[in-house]
């Protein structure tokens, strides 16, 4: 499934703060998902395979790496059989890192969000206005991610360009 996402990523100080302004918002409460993502070396893009209990795909998606709210295309596949998946991908190539992390996933309508626990980086939030068809377009996503950093109070010194694997290969 190939979707667009505009999105943005936040260090996040106030967890609790942002979860109950999302409820407040009547944000749908998904669950809370303990995530292992193995990060593989390819030459463009990034491919990932999430190993969680509410999500499992393997995904592959381009972004460049800017704080402001920016363009990912993703192609994600639900992973069926993770453990054999993730065999056969270390057979054939390397891996660059994992990132584990426990994930709040709240959604109001088309917009995701997540209140993560990094291991090793901390606490962040992320908001992904999500297009499935193409019926919502880039301006109207855009429109959506501004409008719920505003009501979060995410600031612009807050955002994050990296992506988990980066900041982690950092340390």
């Amino acid at each position: 499934m190939s979707l667009l996402n505009i999105e943005i990523k936040a260090r996040c100080k106030y967890p609790a703060m942002i979860r109950k302004k999302l409820e407040l918002q009547g944000a749908e409460y998904k669950g809370k998902d303990h995530q292992i993502d193995t990060y593989f070396d390819v030459p463009d893009g990034r491919l990932k395979l999430r190993q969680g209990t509410i999500e499992q795909n393997l995904i592959f998606y381009r972004r460049s790496d800017s704080k402001a709210p920016e363009a990912s295309d993703i192609d994600l596949v639900p992973a069926e059989h993770p453990e054999a998946l993730k065999e056969l991908l270390q057979n054939a190539l390397d891996v660059k890192t994992i990132v584990d992390k426990q994930r709040e996933i709240y959604f109001i309508d088309n917009v995701k969000f997540h209140i993560d626990d990094v291991e090793q980086l901390g606490h962040f939030v992320e908001i992904e206005a999500i297009d499935e068809d193409n019926t919502i377009g880039k301006k109207k996503l855009h429109k959506q991610c501004r409008k719920y950093m505003q009501l979060l109070n995410i600031s612009n010194k807050d955002l994050v360009a990296e992506s988990y694997s980066d900041l982690l290969m950092k340390l």
